[in-house]
């Protein structure tokens, strides 16, 4: 196996030369890069990823926390994230939190103790005071879908209120007044952001809010299919349905077919996320567009910028969602 003592003599350059261009700790001149590079290439070797890290001060990974492993939000978010850290030449840890305080606590933990240099978190439960503590201990990290006043310059973010706005609006502007509205859990922040804009759309069309037209679901398909089943059980009167994450729309959808409810002649849904399988489940399903892909790549770009110390990386921290109109909406009557 090649040393660093074989690069250095075949490039003709000195150990410490060699070391610099390894661990991008210090200023190289590109034609000495080029023969550095050139001849780790031709020897075939490969830096020792121990010895990397105590030279550089870094580990060379990021951990990253989000509520789930599973579903297709999670898997574009995390993609995404990899994907541009790679780009980078670095890796990452995951881990989840469940959406339960001490196990986003817990994976926090696990996370610093694996000497991650930068954390990325989607956390729901630990406490906006927790955060603001773990900054002050030194931890370098940013947030995703959550803003805390404190830490406004690391969270990277969705419009949520504005989003949850734009679905309601768009059922309002094709003449439906009757609506039924599937909220996420309330306790979450973007859940109620998204359920206040929502009023605030119902408000700005003189719509009076009928709070026996609000259901709160739980983000998974069941909570669509639960929140269809309580409106029709107390013969509610509706001709819309806003929920506020796609997989409780695509689950409203399942069971408006079986219960041979026509969408969107009967019934307009929307939904909220503009996941993958939005385009797939019949009818297309209208929604929100929830760019989670390219917040999760800024939120690595947040981290390159400020952890791995490339300033020139522009940070976007708010994303604006935008109508994706497709098949399950139409004008009413």
């Amino acid at each position: 196996m090649a040393t660093i003592y074989e690069v250095s003599k075949l490039a003709g350059v000195s150990l410490a030369t060699v070391s610099r261009v390894i661990n991008s700790n210090a200023p190289v001149r590109e034609a000495t890069r080029k023969k550095v590079e050139a001849a780790m290439a031709e020897l075939g070797y490969r830096p020792n990823s121990v010895a990397q890290s105590l030279a550089s001060s870094r580990s060379n990974s990021i951990g990253i926390l989000v509520s789930e492993l599973n579903g297709p939000f999670y898997g574009v978010l995390l993609s995404r994230i990899e994907a541009e850290f790679r780009a980078a030449g670095k890796h990452v840890i995951i881990a989840a939190g469940h959406s339960n305080e001490s196990l986003e606590r817990e994976s926090i933990e696990f996370l610093r103790s694996r000497n991650c240099d930068a954390l990325i978190l989607h956390v729901e439960a630990v406490s906006d005071d927790y955060l603001i503590e773990l900054s002050g201990k030194g931890c370098a990290f940013v947030l995703i879908n959550r803003y805390v006043e404190d830490l406004a310059d690391r969270c990277i973010t969705l419009n949520n209120h504005y989003g949850g706005y734009l679905a309601t609006r768009h059922m309002l502007e094709l003449g439906h007044r009757d609506i039924a509205y599937v909220s996420g859990p309330m306790w979450k922040h973007d859940a109620q952001e998204r359920y206040n804009g929502h009023l605030e759309a119902l408000a700005e069309f003189g719509v009076k809010m009928n709070p026996a037209l609000v259901y709160e679901g739980d983000f998974q398909e069941t909570g669509g299919e639960q929140a269809l089943a309580h409106f029709l059980q107390h013969n509610l009167k509706f001709t819309a349905l806003v929920c506020a994450n796609d997989e409780m729309a695509s689950g409203a959808i399942t069971s408006a077919h079986d219960l041979k409810i026509k969408i969107p002649e009967q019934l307009s849904v929307i939904g909220f996320d503009n996941v993958n399988f939005a385009h797939y489940i019949y009818p297309k399903l209208t929604t929100i567009d929830y760019p989670i892909g390219d917040i999760g790549q800024m939120a690595a770009r947040w981290v390159i910028k400020n952890v791995y110390q490339q300033p020139n990386t522009a940070i976007q921290e708010v994303f604006e969602p935008r109508v994706v109109q497709r098949d399950s909406t139409h004008a009413c009557g």
